[in-house]
């Protein structure tokens, strides 16, 4: 149960954007740059940086959306799950293993974040705003998954919620319907 009043229609990250418009407003502009805007690294890319993060930090329910919104698209399952198993030995590029990695040191602390890591992503054809973006995506899913968990949002256990998600993230990115979410009241959210 949350700790404050939240839409019960409105789990997760979304409640809190609503609750607080105005510091929900810039967050969903940023979050809108990084995972949707122009990259040399894909959108999937990008889902499974905030993936990483969120398995890495235990936040279940930004962990859960955003494997669903990886796995959407990159139009399968088995990425993401081989990312959150071993980075390694995941199907992605030797440069994605080393951004991805990166991304996990900064889900336990930035000063993990050593010029070792930042030379082996270089080495591995990472560009200096690769770098930089991956750092302040992960940086910002710490944001996320402390906001979210910190305050005991509601997460859903139910996986066609997720997918549901997905497809609005895959669809429309991460800005705010202009009409609200109205229209996901009664959707089965457990």
């Amino acid at each position: 149960m949350p700790y404050i009043p939240l839409e019960e229609h409105l789990p997760g990250i979304t409640g809190l954007l609503e609750y607080s418009p105005l510091s929900g407003e810039p967050i969903r502009e940023l979050t809108q740059v990084l995972l949707r805007g122009p990259s040399s690294l894909t959108e999937a890319e990008r889902e499974l940086i905030a993936t990483i993060v969120s398995y890495r930090n235990n936040c279940r329910f930004c962990m859960t959306a955003h494997t669903a919104a990886a796995d959407a698209l990159l139009g399968e399952h088995e990425t993401s799950a081989m990312v959150k198993q071993d980075i390694l030995t995941a199907p992605v590029s030797n440069k994605m293993k080393a951004l991805l990695t990166i991304a996990a040191q900064v889900a336990g602390n930035g000063k993990n974040v050593t010029p070792d890591l930042i030379q082996k992503a270089k080495d591995e054809g990472a560009t200096d705003i690769e770098i930089h973006d991956t750092v302040l995506i992960a940086a910002l899913f710490c944001l996320y998954n402390r906001y979210v968990d910190g305050l005991a949002t509601v997460t859903p256990n139910n996986a066609d919620f997720y997918e549901g998600m997905a497809q609005r993230l895959k669809e429309h990115g991460y800005v705010r319907f202009e009409e609200g979410y109205d229209h996901l009241k009664g959707q089965h959210i457990e």
